[in-house]
């Protein structure tokens, strides 16, 4: 057991729940948000049951938090009811825009300024898979990161973690205090009483925005993303069906072939000609390609 009391940072996201019904419309880059359902995403939660059996075990105080809109009351009130201790939710316009870089920094700040012992999260997100934003967010205020866990045990200055690794095997990692873990969904949440819910209508939830954070506006949002929208562009939605480059050909002028976008269409060009002149023009081609000579025509 620690030293001193664990203080457990458990970062809870939304995601779209992959479930039908879900009437989604695709309009250019944009998905219409009409239809979607959202939930909380099922390892961050698995985390935070790992974190309140922590609490449970070795008294340890559980803060949950959220980024996002106040849609996501609703997910930390059940933390509360739950068993967690604090609720944050931060949320500020200048985060839009951003990419996972300039999510890192914000969170890398918020783990500075509330310093927990130990930050987790679930390892995936159920509709987008792999987040870096977490592993960043260690990185960044230089916390070891471990991913994939199954099961944790505290020691007195360090944290012993199984986690997952290839083909089903286990392995054991120690990491030193303060870390972060990327959590399986191996633990089922627990079911809240109905005194519990009921208490966690009336619970303080803190709202957080950049003024308590004092990061400067260019570090976030768009203005601190790694890639912006100049930068890359989403698929056409008719792309051009290409050849298939000669398998005769050696694979590396088959891959600059495919690089390079296949064989390309000619280009064309409109003339308004009348009927004969259409002709005339017509067979001036076809001699020129050798399709008819001139005692055919």
């Amino acid at each position: 057991m620690p030293e001193n009391k664990l203080n457990i940072l458990v970062l809870l996201r939304e995601t779209n729940d992959p479930r039908p019904p879900a009437r989604v419309t695709s309009r250019g880059a944009a998905i219409s948000e009409r239809g979607l359902r959202r939930v909380p995403n099922p390892a961050d939660m698995a985390a935070l049951e790992e974190a309140l059996c922590l609490k449970d075990s070795l008294g340890a105080r559980v803060t949950v938090l959220a980024v996002g809109r106040e849609r996501l009351n609703d997910t930390l009130r059940l933390a509360f009811s739950m068993g967690a201790d604090r609720a944050i939710r931060f949320w500020d316009h200048g985060l839009e825009g951003g990419d996972d870089a300039a999510d890192a920094k914000v969170l890398a700040r918020m783990v500075s300024i509330l310093a927990p012992s130990l930050l987790l999260t679930g390892n995936r997100l159920v509709d987008r898979g792999d987040d870096p934003v977490p592993a960043l967010a260690a990185a960044a205020a230089a916390m070891p990161c471990i991913s994939a866990a199954v099961s944790l045990a505290p020691g007195t200055k360090h944290l012993e973690v199984q986690r997952k690794s290839d083909r089903g095997a286990r392995q054991d990692v120690t990491a030193t205090f303060p870390c972060a873990v990327l959590c399986e969904e191996v633990r089922t949440p627990r079911y809240p009483s109905i005194d519990a819910i009921t208490a966690s209508l009336s619970a303080k939830i803190e709202t957080w925005d950049l003024s308590h954070l004092g990061l400067p506006f260019w570090e976030i949002g768009a203005a601190g993303a790694y890639l912006t929208a100049a930068d890359f562009g989403v698929p056409r939605p008719d792309p051009t069906r290409v050849v298939t480059p000669d398998p005769s050909l050696p694979a590396f002028e088959r891959i600059l072939s495919l690089l390079s976008g296949g064989i390309k269409a000619r280009s064309g060009k409109v003339n308004a000609l009348s009927a004969d002149e259409t002709a005339a023009a017509l067979l001036r081609i076809f001699r020129e390609e050798g399709l008819t000579t001139d005692a055919a025509s």
